[in-house]
């Protein structure tokens, strides 16, 4: 029997969706910071990317996700990736339609999941992808005030804007979204790395794309700041684009190397979550791992023996994995019926700790 879940009512959750600042928020994103600051009382959610567009031997089937094929129920997180919107194209870079990927978006807000949004764009200077960078540390000045690029920019954050401002229901409530932008940044394999930019020029940066489009009228984003895991928790302080423009602390780390690479992994997650939890109470912030996984996932105890028991240590409000891809087929983070940590994943879902869309409905976000 899937585990009983303590419920905040409506009127616990709405007590709290009050203005930040004088900055008004959407009273749904009000409630969804709450609701992250709220649920590590009670477990954590878990998440899957592109979870109910695509999954191993099937795309665009209406209803379904490998998830929820596994264990009847949905991820309680969703990751959506949005690169290629900034060039007017018609679908993702992942080649999954816009249409599509904003009406799997409503859909989960009203399934009572939440919905996170990652942006691979493509490099301004060179029009490589996000993981050109081969224009070195031209290309960030380049879209800041003053650079080349840096109206061709703006009209990017345009198109940004008017994507994510259509991502409304039937009865015009706006859906709050979870924004991951420039993520993974104190590594330096995109663009915007590192080894890129200066501390200055990535917070520049943040800023610039918070206040853009918040002056565009976007009143429905709460923005999470995810460097790459294993990095100097220095890398991550130089770069914090500050209290004000960011609403939730995460990072990204997979295991890797196979089976072999375990016991790096639980080593580097614990760090991380440590380090996480001190900034957590530095800048009063909820905290997620908002990437990580193990591709393939060969282990088949990972999920109860590996992932969880970490997670398990610290208050953590989510942990995502990221996408089963239909075209790779050794590409997959999550299981699928017959896989071989299905089993396990069931036992997953059946912890008390562990929270799905099931669960976040009850919260009534």
């Amino acid at each position: 029997m899937k585990k009983s879940v303590i419920i905040l009512g409506a009127a616990v959750l709405l007590s709290a969706c009050c203005e930040r600042d004088g900055d008004a928020l959407t009273p749904e994103t009000e409630c969804l910071l709450r609701t992250l600051r709220e649920v590590p009382q009670k477990g954590y959610m878990f998440g899957h990317q592109d979870a109910t567009v695509y999954g191993i031997g099937w795309d665009g089937d209406r209803d379904r996700s490998d998830v929820k094929s596994v264990c009847g129920d949905y991820p309680a997180v969703c990751g959506w990736e949005i690169g290629h919107i900034e060039l007017g194209d018609p679908v993702s870079l992942d080649s999954v339609p816009f249409d599509r990927i904003r009406s799997a978006c409503i859909e989960h807000f009203e399934r009572g999941g939440i919905n996170t949004v990652s942006w691979h764009l493509d490099n301004p200077l060179t029009g490589g992808s996000s993981w050109d960078t081969s224009g070195g540390t031209a290309v960030v000045a380049s879209v800041l005030p003053g650079g080349a690029n840096h109206q061709k920019f703006l009209g990017w954050l345009d198109r940004l804007a008017s994507y994510l401002d259509s991502f409304e229901t039937a009865e015009g409530v706006k859906v709050p979204i979870l924004f991951r932008p420039w993520h993974e940044h104190t590594g330096s394999w995109f663009w915007w790395g590192k080894e890129h930019c200066t501390p200055e020029e990535y917070r520049q940066l943040w800023t610039m794309t918070h206040d853009y489009l918040r002056k565009k009228g976007l009143r429905h984003l709460l923005y999470a700041y995810s460097p790459a895991g294993g990095a100097p928790q220095e890398d991550s302080e130089a770069r914090y684009p500050g209290d004000d423009r960011v609403d939730l602390l995460g990072f990204d780390y997979y295991q890797l190397n196979g089976t072999a690479g375990e016991e790096d992994y639980v080593r580097v997650m614990d760090d991380n979550l440590k380090r996480l939890v001190g900034m957590s109470k530095l800048h009063d912030k909820p905290i997620a791992v908002t990437e990580t996984g193990f591709e393939t996932v060969p282990d088949s105890t990972w999920w109860t023996r590996v992932l969880h028991p970490v997670l398990d240590r610290y208050p953590v409000s989510y942990v995502l994995v990221w996408r089963n891809a239909r075209e790779r087929p050794n590409h997959y983070y999550a299981p699928y019926p017959g896989q071989i940590s299905a089993g396990d994943f069931m036992d997953f879902y059946g912890l008390p700790q562990t929270l799905f869309a099931g669960d976040v409905k009850r919260l009534d976000l």
